[in-house]
């Protein structure tokens, strides 16, 4: 048996781990979660690029949820010749709405560097990712976890509320005083995005 060259990465190696913590308001009586593996780390080629929307051919991961957009948004790995850490890039593809990422907001196609700790939306999802550092160079790990309460009241991020409005598809958000705004009834593939 021939041995492993040095460049290679072995099991040894200390993977870095992006920790995606899901959380939506139906997400106990819907199935959203069903082709996604909780619970369990799962290993990524560095260069490939991870895709999350509903689009399960397309998708790296896939969210059982119409009101997903086909494909939602990517991360992308990198390195900089100042750091030995992996870091990650977000991009926003869904055409159908802004991607907040911490206090910035992606329109389609638009990219930034993750942060360590980032709380995205999309439509009703609240997405906590938390970047651990590892020593390997050519593939990093994902695992996937359903939080109870939403990662934005966990971090105290002000975020403002969402209160629907009944069988109509749209909602207001009530931010500050003075500040009160409608979103219209949605078509069918359209993904919604309620911010202040």
């Amino acid at each position: 048996m021939m041995n492993v060259s040095q460049t290679m990465e072995t099991e040894e190696d200390l993977l870095t781990c992006l920790h995606i913590k899901l959380y939506h308001p139906q997400q106990s009586s819907r199935g959203l979660y069903g082709l996604l593996p909780l619970g369990k780390r799962s290993r990524h080629s560095a260069d490939d690029p991870l895709r999350l929307g509903r689009d399960a051919q397309a998708c790296t991961y896939s969210l059982g949820d119409p009101r997903v957009s086909r494909k939602q948004l990517v991360l992308f790995a990198y390195r900089t010749p100042q750091s030995p850490d992996m870091l990650f890039t977000i991009q926003n593809l869904s055409q159908r709405g802004q991607l907040p990422v911490n206090s910035s907001a992606l329109d389609y196609l638009e990219r930034m560097d993750l942060p360590d700790k980032a709380l995205i939306r999309f439509g009703e999802y609240e997405m906590l990712i938390i970047r651990e550092s590892g020593e390997a160079k050519g593939s990093f790990e994902v695992e996937f976890e359903v939080l109870a309460v939403p990662p934005s009241r966990e971090t105290c991020t002000c975020v403002p509320s969402m209160i629907p409005v009944m069988d109509t598809g749209s909602c207001v958000t009530n931010g500050f005083p003075g500040e009160l705004r409608a979103i219209g009834p949605l078509e069918n593939d359209e993904t919604l995005m309620c911010q202040s």
